[in-house]
Formats: structure tokens, C-alpha cells, sequence
């Protein structure tokens, strides 16, 4: 089956030329050789560019491959921008398993009989259809939500067995790509697939997706920004997930949004605040938020806001990433090249023997001619793509939450520019990043600091008294600990110092006792110098008396 599945790949990259794509110079003879021998699979399409053969052949092999290539649009750190964009085209459109079918996987994760036991109104007919599941519509029959319109997202049935059998493929491919390609070293085909399986393996666990989806709606409540639809959890398995149904037009809908009135500059310049309350405030964002994903509410046009779905891939900084990233921006935004290169050493994300003013030189050739542009025709995410470009250069590693922060800003800004295509991302990123500075390092950091704490001082503040005493009494333990170990050190060096000298005058008094033999010197000398011998011996292995 897996060789039977592997011609089948071999047989599509041929068909659309994509050997063509290497140079023949860094093919080793061998697969030279093997392309010869498959003969009778010409390419079929060399009409077409390069970019556009690879994004055919990768929707003709599935699901998988589909998703693969959706994940390689986002590294433009590795690809050629034609193909990156040609790749960015992918629909995640496939044929939907049976609706009878999918209501089975439902009743079997839920322990029910019948699906209507739980739900009214389940319709066979699936509302959409992607690689990993399919959503199925329906109404809630028990609980305080009793009537409430649902969605249930069922995930396909064996697609963890296909789906393990392409990565299994995939990582081969990637083990050869690295060893016979030049540039394997930078392209890191092992690290992207590696990359891959992760983010796909976490979308097939809705559980987990349903988590994310509580997380986002909790840090967004009530919030005129965003809204995450409410998930059912007592209806949420690992293969099944129920959510509220919602009820928008999808954001990429622009003639219909302008046609409801809907304040576009707003909406682009919401999409920017939503990115960066997720990074830098909640340390948590949704990182899979392309234009399928997002929708637009229909009410208050004036006063637009999001409507998000699907959250199988989020991201999360720690504070000291965010604290960098920052500061990072607001150095670009001010041109400020030796504060960005420094920063990046000092976050760690560059080797601390890297030159700094070099770094500061490569960074300063790759921006200054950006920012010759206006401002609103700047893109913020190429600027961090040619950011990570360069600090690679200088021995950068690959830092995941970075991939899907730049990933996701990619998207952010694609998704403004759409709406709004005057919208000044910097302008509207940085009194934002400036305020979030602010409070990070200024009197209102030290303020929310004591109280986030105060509830934890108040609780040890009467234990302190007993805390001093027993830390007191501890060291007084530890100096007398220390001072018997000190002593035992001394004892011990003593020791040693006296079996050496002891050891040394055995094997002087043996040396001159064997001489004394083989010389036949006379007797009593002989015997005199062997009586030394077995005393030195003795007095080697004796230990020493202690002093006081």
C-alpha cells in the first residue's frame, strides 16, 4: 500500500514537471537516472509557471498535501514569492463523506442511541466540507440553551490513518531533499514537515480545538472586536465538537459588506487591534485566521465586529518574546537598526558571538530602501519576513512562535488591505504597541504588579516571623554542617598528602632493595633496606592520626 501510495506521488510530480524544479546539478545520478527509466510519465503541463504545477499537483493528491501547501505559503522565508503567492490559492474544498455516516461518528462519541436524543432538526446534508472534518447543522433539544441553533464538526472517519501514511512519505522525501540538496541545510525540509505533523495531529483533536475556542471567547467577552462563538462542551469529544451556529458574511464578502453600509476603514483597523490584543495582551491568538475563517457580524455596520471560527491552531508567547517583539517594532518604527540587531541578541534569538554592528549593517540594507516607500504602502508582515530573513544569515534558529505570529500578521494584513486599501497598518500598530510598552515598564507595570501580588503577600505576611526564625536556625545548622565538612575536606587532603609521601619512599626503598639483590650486596644491608620497604608500605596504608 505505501509503495502503491509513493508511485502515485512520483507519478503526479512528474506529470506536472516538478523534478524540473531542481536543477539537475544537485540531483546525485541516481535519480537522474530514475526519471530516465519513468519514461512514459512526461511532463504534461510546461506551459504553466512553476508556482501554478506545484499548486495543481498538490491539490491531486489529497487533503494532506493540500494543507501542506496551504503551510508552505505562509514561509515566504523559503520560498520564491511567485510561488509562495501561486500556493496561497489553495481551497480547502473536498467532497463530503456521507451524511449518514458522519451522524453514526456522532451517536458512537456521544453514547447515543439516536442522534435525536440530544439534537433536533440534524441535517444529513453537511453545511461544509474541509481535509480534516465536516460541520453538520442542528438545534439543541436539552439544557438552558434548549432551541439554540448548533453546528457539530465531526472529524473524517480513518483520516489519522492516511493522514499518518503521507507523513510517513513526506518525511522521507524530506530526509533525501536534505542530503543531496545544497541549500538543504537553510531550507530545512525535515524541520518543516516536522512543523506540519504537529499542527496537523493537533487539528484532528477537536477536544483540544474546543479548548482554544473557551480560551478566546473568555479573553474576548463582551468585547466589540471579536466574538467566538459558545461551545457546548458536554456535547465535545475528541472526534466531535458542537458550537453555537453563527450567523455572518464572510469577511473576503466585500461587495456585500459595502453594500450593508458596514464602515470598512473601521472594520480593517478592528482586524489590526483584534491581531495585537491577542499577542501582547492575552499572549494567545488564533493563528489560522485567513478570510475562510472570519466572518462579519450584520449588525451595527457603523460599529462592525468580528466573528471568528474554527481554532484547531493557536500561538502564545511568553512574556519575555512579547517584551522583544515589541520592542523590535517600535525600533523599526523608528529606524532604529543597532537597538533591533541588539535585541535580537539579547533575547538569545541570535548567538551572543555575532557581531553586532554587521548585523545592524545587514538589517539596515534590507529596510532603508523599504522605508524610502509611504508608510501605507509598506507591508508590516514582508517587513518581518525579511527581518527573519536576515537574522537567519547570521545563525538565527527557527523560533515556532515566531513562524506563527509572522504567519498570522501575514494574514491580518492581507485581510486590512482587502477591506481598506489605504489602511496604514504602522500607524495603527504603533500607538498600540507604545501604550502596551508603557504599561509593561512604566508605573502602571509596578502598580498591576503589587496588585497581582497583594493577595499573596497578605497571606504571608503573618507567616514571615516564623519564616525568619527557622531561616535563622537553618543557618546556623548550615555553618556547623559546613564547618564539619570543611574539616573532613582537610582530614581527607591529609590523608591523601600522607599516603603519597608513604607511597613514594615504598617505591624509592624497593627500588634500591632490588638493587641492592642484583648487585649482591651484602646481606644485612639487603634485608635492611627490605625491612624499610614493608615499613613504608604498611605506614602508606595506615591512617593518619587527626590533629586538632
Amino acid at each position: 500500500m505505501r509503495a502503491k501510495r509513493l508511485y502515485q506521488i512520483t507519478r503526479t510530480f512528474l506529470h506536472y514537471g516538478l523534478n524540473e524544479l531542481i536543477p539537475a546539478k544537485w540531483m546525485p545520478w541516481s535519480v537522474r537516472l530514475a526519471r530516465y527509466g519513468l519514461f512514459w510519465i512526461p511532463n504534461r503541463h510546461k506551459h504553466r509557471p512553476a508556482g501554478e504545477r506545484l499548486r495543481l499537483a498538490l491539490e491531486s493528491l489529497g487533503p494532506v498535501w493540500v494543507k501542506f501547501g496551504q503551510m508552505l505559503s505562509t514561509r515566504r522565508d523559503l520560498l520564491p514569492p511567485d510561488i509562495a503567492l501561486e500556493l496561497a490559492k489553495l481551497q480547502d474544498k473536498v467532497k463530503p463523506f456521507p451524511g449518514a455516516q458522519a451522524q453514526q461518528l456522532i451517536e458512537k462519541a456521544l453514547g447515543l442511541t439516536s442522534v435525536d436524543e440530544a439534537f433536533d432538526d440534524f441535517s444529513v446534508t453537511p453545511l461544509a466540507s474541509a481535509s480534516i472534518a465536516q460541520v453538520h447543522t442542528a438545534r439543541l433539544k436539552h439544557g438552558d440553551d434548549a432551541g439554540a441553533d448548533i453546528v457539530i464538526k465531526v472529524i473524517r472517519p480513518d483520516i489519522r490513518a492516511a493522514i499518518s501514511a503521507d507523513l510517513r512519505l513526506m518525511e522521507t522525501l524530506a530526509g533525501v531533499l536534505a542530503k543531496h540538496l545544497p541549500d538543504g541545510r537553510r531550507l530545512k525540509p525535515r524541520e518543516v514537515v516536522k512543523e506540519y505533523r504537529k499542527t496537523l495531529l493537533d487539528e484532528l483533536d477537536l477536544a483540544r480545538e474546543a479548548a482554544n475556542a473557551i480560551q478566546l471567547r473568555r479573553n474576548f467577552e463582551d468585547s466589540p472586536l471579536l466574538y467566538i462563538p459558545k461551545v457546548y462542551s458536554d456535547y465535545s469529544r475528541h472526534n466531535v465538537m458542537v458550537m453555537e451556529r453563527i450567523n455572518g458574511i464572510p469577511v473576503s464578502d466585500v461587495e456585500t459588506l459595502t453594500a450593508l453600509g458596514v464602515d470598512m476603514k473601521k472594520l480593517a483597523e478592528r482586524g489590526v487591534e483584534v491581531f495585537f490584543t491577542q499577542v501582547f495582551r492575552d499572549s494567545f491568538f488564533h493563528a489560522d485566521m485567513h478570510p475562510g475563517n472570519i466572518f462579519v457580524s450584520r449588525e451595527h455596520p457603523a460599529d462592525p465586529q468580528y466573528l471568528g471560527i474554527d481554532f484547531g491552531i493557536v500561538g502564545t508567547l511568553n512574556r519575555e518574546d512579547k517584551r522583544y517583539l515589541a520592542e523590535n517594532f517600535l525600533a523599526f518604527f523608528n529606524r532604529d537598526y543597532r537597538k533591533v540587531a541588539e535585541l535580537h541578541v539579547d533575547s538569545g534569538w541570535v548567538p551572543s558571538h555575532i557581531n553586532v554592528e554587521e548585523f545592524e549593517s545587514a538589517i539596515r540594507t534590507v529596510c532603508e530602501p523599504i522605508f524610502n516607500k509611504p508608510l501605507a504602502e509598506i507591508s508590516f508582515g514582508h517587513v518581518l519576513v525579511n527581518l527573519f530573513n536576515t537574522a537567519r544569515r547570521f545563525e538565527m534558529e527557527v523560533q515556532p512562535q515566531l513562524v506563527l505570529l509572522q504567519k498570522t500578521l501575514l494574514y491580518v494584513e492581507g485581510l486590512g488591505r482587502t477591506l481598506y486599501p489605504q489602511l496604514d497598518l504602522w500607524q495603527t500598530a504603533k500607538p498600540f504597541l507604545e501604550r502596551w510598552m508603557q504599561e509593561q515598564l512604566g508605573w502602571r507595570a509596578v502598580l498591576r504588579s503589587v496588585k497581582e501580588h497583594a493577595p499573596y503577600w497578605t497571606e504571608k505576611l503573618p507567616e514571615m516571623p516564623t519564616l525568619l526564625y527557622d531561616y535563622l536556625r537553618t543557618q546556623k545548622t548550615h555553618v556547623a554542617q559546613q564547618r564539619q565538612v570543611s574539616t573532613a575536606l582537610i582530614e581527607s587532603q591529609r590523608a591523601m598528602a600522607w599516603r603519597i609521601w608513604w607511597g613514594v619512599a615504598s617505591g624509592a626503598t624497593l627500588l634500591t632493595s632490588t638493587l641492592f639483590w642484583v648487585t649482591e650486596q651484602h646481606v644485612a644491608m639487603t634485608a635492611a633496606s627490605c625491612l624499610v620497604t614493608v615499613v613504608s608500605i604498611f605506614m602508606s596504608w595506615r591512617t593518619p592520626t587527626a590533629t586538632k
